[in-house]
């Protein structure tokens, strides 16, 4: 939010200048324009768009246990708390949302209206209602009406319910731009900084409609969800794997490597949790050793798969052969210019959106509306397109993780406890639990969302078992908690717990425990 002030600022220099104008115009540079075509402000967009919720999922992952971080003590994320002022720990989304897309975002779609860029604009309206979507799941309230509103040094919040209802506003507009072939839609001029999908509008249309998707199938507990929206969007959506919105890095340098690299060195000392290798080594599904623990996990140096268990400090009573290699295939902070694997190489593609993972969110639509014959076939389709994902991800940059084989994928899936041999035994618990080793590694926005879903522990209610069987919230929570789990992330505190306390406070925003106030899109 502080951008804002900038603007202001700059403003009020700019009026003050008009009499100094004609003599400043000696210095104007042609090599340097000091108006951008509209298609130049997309790259930087994207490159945000792919990696702030990386950023963040340093810190959301450790809600949803996908790693942890040992350490010489428990860590306050671990423990489902949060860092304390002035820290700005989980507020990255925040700040591209508000900052790096902010009113760069506004002037791109400003100028492809006023261009009849409808293509344009219509990815900008997707992006915005991405941005939404994304700060809104993470933060609860945020604020909308008045966020780029130059002529405000303080803003007021608006309510989650008003923040999905613009989420599905914009993506309705989204797709009717992206429907239009008129004025001076152009793939090429797209394409020149269109990073994700080179100008292919058709595939930006199939992102709008699964973003929708996910959208309505977040209100599973509310009374107005409606499955059968949630799996028309889906079928309008990504066809399959090579609709996949993805982001290259070329890695030639830091801000263009992907955040996950050893380069980046970002996630280096974190390693996986006992919940996720109990999902996929035969502990959840008996007998069904997952082909994929071995390409997206790290193993052992003695070549055993293990997690740590995030309620004890450090590696515990784990001996340097037992110790979890990091996320590279190296112990310890070994792998710098070595080969990697899956998500975490310097090259690997970053999704934003994946096939499997619309595939998933139609299977939970399917199967709560009562059509199980539908839901197995998604589900079906969720879990042998990840698989190929997983290929694919290790194909990126020719790393070091050895290809799924047809024959190892074929066994799995003949595999009962995976792949249901009757519509009448699928549950949701295989749904969910495989939607989550779908994402894990970089859907974390929306793996946390699932899980507040359903109350992280709560209980299937075909089975009475839990939808996430192994998960356990750690035994010692945070102080600030009061004994109760995380929620949401407060927000950015170098914007708001500095410019806006007054705005924060109507809505209890300034209480120790506000992360632990549940969000309104997960109440009835």
């Amino acid at each position: 939010m502080r951008r804002l002030l900038h603007t202001a600022a700059a403003v009020s220099a700019l009026t003050l200048a008009t009499s100094c104008q004609s003599f400043l115009d000696v210095n104007d540079n042609p090599n340097g324009p000091e108006t951008a075509s509209a298609n130049l402000y997309l790259p930087p967009i994207l490159h945000w768009m792919a990696t702030a919720p990386q950023f963040d999922g340093r810190y959301v992952a450790r809600y949803t246990q996908q790693w942890t971080l040992p350490g010489t003590i428990l860590s306050t994320w671990d423990r489902m708390g949060y860092d304390l002022p002035p820290s700005d720990n989980g507020g990255e989304q925040w700040r591209t949302v508000y900052w790096t897309h902010g009113q760069n975002l506004v002037d791109m779609m400003n100028k492809a209206e006023a261009e009849q860029r409808w293509d344009l604009l219509g990815v900008g309206y997707a992006i915005k209602a991405w941005g939404w979507l994304a700060v809104t799941g993470m933060h609860g309230e945020i604020i909308i009406k008045e966020a780029f509103d130059a002529t405000k040094f303080t803003f007021n919040y608006d309510t989650q319910e008003f923040a999905y209802q613009e989420v599905i506003r914009l993506l309705g507009l989204a797709i009717t731009n992206l429907q239009r072939t008129d004025g001076a839609v152009d793939a090429a001029y797209l394409g020149r900084t269109d990073r994700v999908y080179n100008g292919n509008r058709q595939r930006w249309l199939q992102f709008a409609y699964g973003l929708r998707a996910m959208a309505l199938n977040h209100f599973s507990n509310k009374a107005s969800y409606r499955p059968a929206d949630v799996i028309a969007d889906v079928d309008r959506a990504f066809a399959s794997n090579a609709d996949d919105a993805l982001l290259q890095y070329t890695a030639t340098n830091n801000d263009d490597t992907n955040f996950w690299g050893r380069t980046r060195n970002n996630l280096t000392a974190f390693r996986q949790t006992q919940f996720v290798v109990g999902l996929m080594n035969g502990t959840v599904f008996p007998g069904a050793v997952d082909p994929r623990m071995s390409r997206m996990l790290a193993v052992s140096p003695d070549g055993q798969y293990r997690g740590l268990d995030v309620n004890v400090v450090g590696f515990g009573a784990l001996t340097a052969a037992q110790q979890p290699n990091n996320f590279y295939g190296y112990p310890g902070t070994g792998g710098l210019q070595q080969p990697s694997r899956y998500v975490f190489d310097d090259r690997s593609r970053m999704p934003i959106m994946t096939y499997s993972q619309l595939q998933f969110v139609k299977a939970e639509a399917a199967l709560r509306s009562g059509n199980r014959a539908l839901a197995l076939q998604a589900y079906t389709n969720g879990v042998s397109s990840h698989i190929d994902f997983v290929n694919a991800r290790n194909l990126d940059n020719n790393q070091a993780a050895t290809q799924i084989q047809a024959a190892e994928k074929a066994a799995f899936l003949a595999n009962a406890a995976i792949i249901p041999t009757s519509p009448n035994n699928l549950t949701l618990t295989q749904v969910m639990v495989q939607k989550y080793i779908a994402q894990w590694g970089w859907g974390h926005n929306e793996v946390w969302m699932d899980m507040r879903r359903y109350n992280y522990t709560g209980l299937d209610p075909a089975t009475g078992t839990q939808v996430y069987p192994g998960f356990t919230p750690p035994v010692n929570l945070a102080a600030e908690n009061a004994g109760k789990i995380a929620q949401r992330i407060r927000a950015r505190y170098n914007s708001e717990y500095v410019w806006n306390r007054a705005a924060l406070d109507t809505f209890g925003g300034l209480a120790g425990d506000f992360h632990t106030k549940p969000l309104w899109i997960t109440q009835p």
